[in-house]
């Protein structure tokens, strides 16, 4: 077997496991709307912003469940370009930047360290309300999200590259440097608010919201660590392919780094911007209203400025 025919054999083995992790993860939700339809869920959360959310999630998941197959079958290569581009990156924005969270909750869990404070819920969650679900649940969700990250984070690569060589093959030297005002700005934001996240993960509370102290927990310093190290990496990769600096670095570093972290940057905060506006189940951040929504703005802007220089530097 040669080497290519050894990537693509791991790339179907890495989008099929992707599949099936996110089906565990769709079959939660499924239940969850079903039950919800019967009256069923949580206190917090009126019946209608339950089935919503979760029917958005069930949504959400489904397309997972589709991208996963995608890359891992052939006639995934013959989709036309934008929407396998869009989905790839708004669905590896939300699931691969979250490993290190995952791997650093997992083991501190593990060394009996209380993540949440004890509180009922956190500023940075996604509202699912799932406090005290059923082993099973929580087994499936588990899979579902760690899986499936680990699943596209090893089959996306391969897939781009396999269909885009001309985008991850060669140098960060080679060719001229396609710098734009518009990849500035987004490095900028980018770099920004890596560093604000990297200050709230380190204990920092300027911007939060005194009243919501119940907020302010361990879970939440951890997210906003991996937020931070993830856009820092999405304002250095594109910082790096519109300078050409460092020169002779191999391209696909700096690509598959800047197209995962500007998705984070996109599809995180354009999902958080949606849970401050409409709060469902009475949802509020951390941080004051007014400050989440800037945050979120920015970062949404910085994503798609970020993307748009990764393709500009493929053309």
């Amino acid at each position: 077997m040669g080497v290519g025919a050894r990537w693509s054999t791991i790339r179907r083995l890495a989008g099929y496991g992707a599949a099936t992790s996110m089906s565990l993860y769709l079959a939660v939700k499924v239940v969850w709307v079903a039950v919800g339809l019967f009256g069923y869920g949580p206190d917090d959360f009126g019946q209608a912003d339950w089935v919503v959310l979760n029917a958005v999630t069930v949504v959400m998941s489904a397309t997972g469940v589709a991208l996963g197959l995608a890359l891992a079958q052939l006639w995934g290569r013959g989709l036309r370009a934008g929407p396998v581009l869009f989905f790839s990156w708004v669905g590896a924005g939300f699931l691969v930047p979250m490993l290190p969270y995952m791997v650093a909750s997992v083991g501190l869990g593990m060394l009996g360290v209380d993540l949440d404070g004890g509180a009922d819920s956190g500023g940075d969650g996604g509202g699912d309300g799932s406090g005290a679900m059923p082993g099973w649940e929580t087994v499936f969700l588990g899979l579902g999200f760690a899986g499936t990250a680990v699943g596209l984070a090893v089959a996306l690569p391969i897939y781009l590259r396999e269909r885009w060589p001309r985008a991850f093959l060669g140098r960060v030297g080679d060719g001229p440097a396609p710098s734009s005002v518009l990849a500035t700005a987004g490095v900028v934001a980018a770099a920004g608010l890596g560093l604000l996240w990297s200050y709230w993960a380190l204990g920092g509370t300027a911007g939060f919201d005194p009243g919501h102290r119940d907020h302010w927990d361990l879970n939440g310093q951890l997210l906003n660590a991996s937020s931070g190290m993830c856009a820092l990496a999405g304002a250095w990769s594109v910082w790096t392919l519109t300078n050409r600096r460092p020169a002779r670095l191999r391209q696909w570093v700096p690509m598959t780094l800047a197209f995962g972290a500007s998705g984070s940057l996109f599809a995180w905060s354009a999902w958080k911007l949606a849970m401050v506006v409409f709060s469902p189940g009475g949802f509020v951040p951390a941080e004051y209203a007014a400050v989440a929504v800037v945050e979120h703005v920015v970062s949404i802007g910085a994503g798609l400025a970020l993307v748009t220089a990764v393709i500009r530097a493929h053309r």
